[in-house]
């Protein structure tokens, strides 16, 4: 692993560990963009579950909107927003996607709560849903169907990991003079720059 790689990844654990410690509500949620095969982009909110030298992961249906989308263009930003920290940071991160593997992904859904465990099967991620009578129908058949064991994995559901190619850090400084530190691998070697707000 590069230096400038590893120094990166350092600011970005110490800034989530800051967020942590500072009471930010929810310092794990980043908006995650992805685009259809077609180019039409879409953005939501999820959770990182890890991140580590390969990459930020996340997990999701793979029916879902943005599991389809990452499956046919296997692109993604990632952007976390602190507001708790001082004039608030951003950190956005860029590049190619691929599954975990499906060890990783057994692992991790093991660990989640029963009732969430339960909820990825129930869902039918992205589909239309008549009422909320449906799922919660959904949900009781799988509970009685579950009851006594351990709930699997559904095929469907496991985990993205983000392989960046970009790691920016955007500091709020006042009058809109903001601080933008950009990580960039370039012919596979990481270079960094500043950019001007």
């Amino acid at each position: 692993m590069s230096d400038l790689y590893a120094e990166a990844l350092i600011t970005f654990r110490d800034l989530l560990d800051e967020a942590r410690s500072v009471g930010d509500p929810e310092p794990t949620a980043m908006t995650v963009a992805t685009c259809d095969a077609a180019g039409r982009p879409s953005a939501r909110t999820v959770l990182l579950k890890e991140f580590d030298e390969r990459g930020f992961v996340f997990y999701t249906n793979f029916n879902s909107r943005k599991g389809q989308q990452l499956q046919a263009n296997p692109q993604a930003a990632l952007l976390f927003l602190w507001k708790t920290l001082r004039y608030q940071v951003q950190a956005k991160i860029e590049g190619a996607v691929q599954a975990v593997s499906a060890a990783e992904a057994d692992a991790y859904f093991a660990s989640r709560p029963r009732a969430s465990q339960i909820g990825a099967w129930a869902s039918l991620q992205s589909e239309t849903l008549d009422s909320r009578a449906t799922l919660d129908a959904r949900i009781a058949d799988l509970e009685r169907e579950f009851e006594g064991r351990e709930v699997a994995r559904p095929p469907h559901w496991s985990g993205f990991r983000v392989v960046p190619d970009t790691i920016e850090f955007w500091y709020g400084v006042p009058a809109r003079l903001h601080d933008r530190h950009r990580y960039e691998r370039i012919d596979g070697a990481w270079t960094k720059r500043l950019l001007y707000p």
